[in-house]
């Protein structure tokens, strides 16, 4: 009784340990040595049943010192058991009539039983010098009752003599017991697994869909975990300098990650005409052809005019050069109008106060509609989109675009993320604000931010420089994007300790050499970049 009393205890601790790992190989482990000490067997084998097949998971032989699969380094080369061999079930195998019948199997002699094929058996004990006896061999069942694996143990042995015994109705009590809360465990974390892969295949997917929603930001979504991940690796290992403390779990690892994956959700709700934007007169299309249009009624005008002119004069030679000179200047003033108007609307990182005064004094011309009604060249949206300083995005389109941060916070924070997820929101919302507190949407400083959104800031920053798929300009060469980044920290702008460590640990070329185009990959002087002392 008091043996009895002992294992069922054991029963428990090993219950209670089920329930609490949440590594599968260990659980695996803890499942099959848990089986063996409460039935004193010698050896094991577990198996999982999928597609039709019941494949080894973990062997282990006490006497043959032999532990395969679960944490060991040693693989198990055995091929899976069909449950159906030719159309027919496979009854003649032990494990698998297991599985068919849906019962335990308890076998005083495998040598002495007849109705099972021990081929395989025998041949395993004939290579290694084992001799297997008695077999008790179970199905694991989930809460729905359906087999998810087997597991079948191996001579189980006298606590006083050591020799090998049949297993008893109290061995079997206890192994089928074990089973049921084993196979409680290994649904649990088949679930647990399953809700994790189909959680990142869903974010994967968003931001997939953020990407293919423009064919300008394609990639950013996903390039963005990459080099974000890179960075924070390197301020994890730094040695020295302000960021020495700064250490990060797998966990820590695994919530950043997922924060890169979302950091741009809520481009959801940006409207295509505005995230692809490649002119600053383009909405549904250009309207720099509409621009081009109306001079072309004025180079009509001016044709008109020459015509006029040279029917209308005395005839002279002198009145006829004249008049063909006033159209050659004419056509040429428009043409270079035009010109420039199309280059202004090109969009670029800086606008002159000349230009936008020439865009002005351009809109002041006027022309002659199909209706007869004379109208400004241009309209005063068109004045003003053509005056936008930076890009192609005017204040209010660039406010759309900035909203996108916002909802992709008020999203994030919508969800329940669980305890180790529960950073994500902060991180994921902190890519455009700015050390000094004039960066979107909250206006944070440097001490109001985690260093993982810091990190997250620069990489958005380097990602968007370097891009070469955006609508309003190319990719810039490395020397260019890292000239600016450091004039960034000087105007504390992103974080200096972490760009110190971007630029150290040399992230920028790793990302290079592996999504940069080969012409943008120019030689660095670590040393004439704004703001970096090395």
């Amino acid at each position: 009784m008091s043996e009895l009393l002992e294992r069922i205890e054991r029963l428990n601790e090993i219950g209670i340990a089920l329930s609490a790992e949440t590594d599968t190989p260990k659980l695996l482990e803890l499942i099959m040595m848990g089986a063996k000490s409460l039935t004193h067997a010698d050896g094991g084998s577990l198996y999982f049943l999928q597609d039709g097949k019941l494949s080894f998971e973990i062997i282990s032989n006490d006497s043959l010192d032999m532990q395969m699969g679960g944490t060991s380094s040693n693989p198990i080369a055995f091929p899976a058991i069909p449950l159906l061999v030719n159309g027919e079930e496979n009854h003649r195998n032990v494990v698998t009539h297991c599985v068919l019948a849906g019962k335990t199997i308890n076998i005083a002699d495998a040598y002495n039983e007849d109705g099972f094929d021990f081929t395989g058996t025998r041949e395993f004990d004939r290579t290694t010098g084992y001799r297997t006896r008695s077999m008790l061999t179970f199905p694991l069942k989930n809460h729905e009752q359906e087999i998810i694996g087997v597991l079948q143990l191996i001579n189980a042995r006298d606590q006083n003599t050591n020799e090998v015994i049949v297993f008893n109705a109290i061995d079997q009590q206890l192994a089928e017991s074990l089973a049921s809360q084993a196979a409680v465990a290994l649904t649990q974390q088949r679930l647990i697994s399953e809700l994790q892969v189909l959680f990142e295949s869903f974010i994967r997917m968003i931001a997939s869909a953020i990407d293919d929603k423009s064919p300008y930001t394609g990639g950013h979504c996903r390039r963005i975990p990459v080099l974000t991940m890179m960075l924070a690796e390197a301020a994890h290992g730094a040695d020295s300098g302000p960021l020495k403390n700064f250490r990060i779990t797998d966990k820590d690892r695994y919530e950043l990650e997922t924060a890169a994956w979302l950091h741009d959700c809520g481009k959801v709700v940006t409207p295509e005409y505005v995230m692809d934007k490649a002119t600053k007169l383009e909405t549904i299309h250009d309207r720099i052809h509409e621009v081009a249009t109306r001079f072309e009624v004025l180079r009509r005008d001016v044709e008109i005019k020459f015509l006029k002119g040279c029917v209308q004069s005395d005839g002279s030679r002198q009145a006829k050069d004249a008049l063909e000179m006033e159209y050659q200047q004419s056509l040429l003033q428009l043409e270079g109008d035009l010109a420039f108007l199309r280059k202004a609307n090109i969009g670029g990182e800086s606008m002159s106060e000349a230009d936008v005064a020439r865009v002005r004094q351009l809109s002041r011309l006027q022309w002659t509609n199909a209706d007869g009604v004379s109208r400004s060249l241009l309209s005063e949206d068109e004045v003003m989109n053509l005056s936008i300083e930076r890009g192609t995005l005017n204040e209010d389109e660039r406010e759309v675009v900035n909203n996108h941060i916002v909802a992709t916070i008020k999203m994030l924070e919508s969800l329940p993320f669980p305890k180790n997820l529960q950073n994500v929101p902060e991180y994921a919302g902190g890519h455009h604000e700015k050390m000094d507190g004039s960066g979107y949407p909250r206006g944070l400083k440097r001490n109001q931010m985690s260093v993982q959104a810091r990190i997250m800031a620069i990489a958005d920053i380097f990602e968007a420089l370097t891009a070469r798929d955006r609508p309003y300009k190319k990719g810039k060469k490395l020397s260019e994007c890292l000239n600016i980044m450091g004039l960034m920290k000087k105007e504390n702008h992103i974080d200096p300790d972490i760009f110190d460590v971007f630029i150290k640990n040399r992230v920028y070329l790793d990302y290079a050499e592996e999504f940069l185009d080969p012409e943008q990959i120019d030689n660095i002087d670590e040393n004439l970049i704004p703001g970096y002392s090395g």
